[in-house]
């Protein structure tokens, strides 16, 4: 039998925490029997929420510290040494652990994750990533807070690793990759924007298929296996969505309970009303990756049950199973040597005495500041 997989998990991080995790690991157990659970927190709290059957795939690891939602990034890096979160992500670095898995406070985590495992060679910001409902599926999408502002080469880094990520979980072959702008013409946008989409048509991998720009009723659409966006945008849009659904679900409850035959039609309809909660259950696609960094720590959310949890962990094993970070650091350095290669071709077309003057020749290069300097 292979030895088995190890996951290190914040046990106080999260409303529920340390219950909500504990709970987790009998549902991830069935599902992931070859992985031992490192739990990092208050051992008197974690060990009587224990049961028998779970203990010899588990070891608790005392922590007297724990970071909690108020926290500020800098406060808890500082003064969060000791806690579960920072001993959980050391876990990690250590080689103790393949992946970390938390639901504590998202800036905490993200910046005790920068400060511990680093970025992998070839990505300047690391990114948060996870999987959509769709109408044609699951969509890949990122940004989703990491980074507020970004410039072209940032974007470029994204769709990579969006791409690979999407090949990982999604196990697709060649995902479809688009910007995401107000427009999908190639005029629309900000200079960011335009730039980064002449990078990637001019060096997307072949594992990639760039379509280009879409739009934001191009996500819930499935137009793209991967959406690429900036932090800020795709904060603003994922919030979006989630405050549309529960709209449409309080219209729904309302019209259901506005009368005795409307009553009687949702009876009816019982069935299939289940099979859309079940599609739209935010707990399917809990676990968002912070890619990019050179370690899997995997953001569950804070206010999620023992089954959202559950499903972040399974993220977590599959991007440790199918070495997310290894394509990501191939697929980085592919893409530095096409650059690199772009330039010194161009290089060599203008040094020509007979393209001195022709400016048009360079029209379709990368400019100095492009991809290139940053990977």
């Amino acid at each position: 039998m292979s030895a088995p997989l190890v996951l290190a998990l914040d046990a106080m991080g999260g409303d529920f925490a340390p219950k909500m995790v504990v709970k987790s690991i009998k549902i991830a157990r069935k599902r992931y029997p070859n992985v031992h659970y490192l739990l990092f927190g208050d051992e008197a709290k974690i060990r009587p929420l224990l049961k028998k059957k779970l203990r010899p795939y588990c070891t608790i690891r005392h922590t007297p510290d724990a970071v909690t939602n108020d926290d500020k990034p800098s406060q808890a890096v500082r003064q969060g040494r000791n806690s579960s979160m920072w001993l959980a992500i050391k876990a990690v670095k250590d080689g103790e652990a393949a992946g970390v898995v938390s639901a504590g406070n998202t800036g905490a985590l993200m910046a005790m994750a920068k400060l511990i495992l680093r970025t992998l060679p070839g990505v300047t910001r690391p990114a948060i990533a996870t999987l959509l409902p769709t109408i044609r599926g699951e969509s890949v999408m990122l940004d989703l807070g990491a980074n507020a502002e970004c410039d072209a080469n940032n974007l470029v880094e994204f769709a990579i690793m969006g791409e690979v990520f999407a090949r990982s979980l999604l196990g697709l072959e060649r995902p479809t990759v688009g910007l995401l702008n107000i427009g999908s013409e190639d005029l629309k946008g900000t200079d960011t924007l335009r730039l980064a989409s002449q990078m990637l048509r001019d060096n997307a991998p072949e594992t990639m298929d760039f379509k280009g720009f879409v739009e934001g009723n191009d996500i819930g659409a499935g137009a793209v296996d991967v959406v690429v966006t900036d932090g800020f945008t795709g904060n603003v849009a994922l919030k979006t969505a989630e405050g549309t659904a529960k709209l449409y679900s309080t219209f729904l409850k309302s019209a259901f309970e506005a009368s005795f035959l409307a009553k009687i039609g949702y009876l009816l309809a019982k069935g299939a009303m289940d099979r859309v909660k079940k599609r739209t259950d935010p707990r399917r696609y809990n676990g968002a990756m912070f890619i990019g960094l050179n370690g899997i720590c995997v953001k569950s959310h804070g206010g999620t049950d023992h089954v959202g949890f559950a499903n972040a962990i399974g993220v977590a094993v599959d991007l440790v199973s199918n070495e997310l970070n290894a394509k990501i650091k191939e697929e980085c350095h592919h893409l530095g040597e096409r650059v690199q290669q772009r330039q010194a071709a161009s290089a060599e077309v203008i040094s020509a005495p007979e393209a001195v003057a022709g400016s048009e020749i360079s029209s379709g290069a990368l400019p100095p500041s492009g991809a290139a300097q940053a990977l």
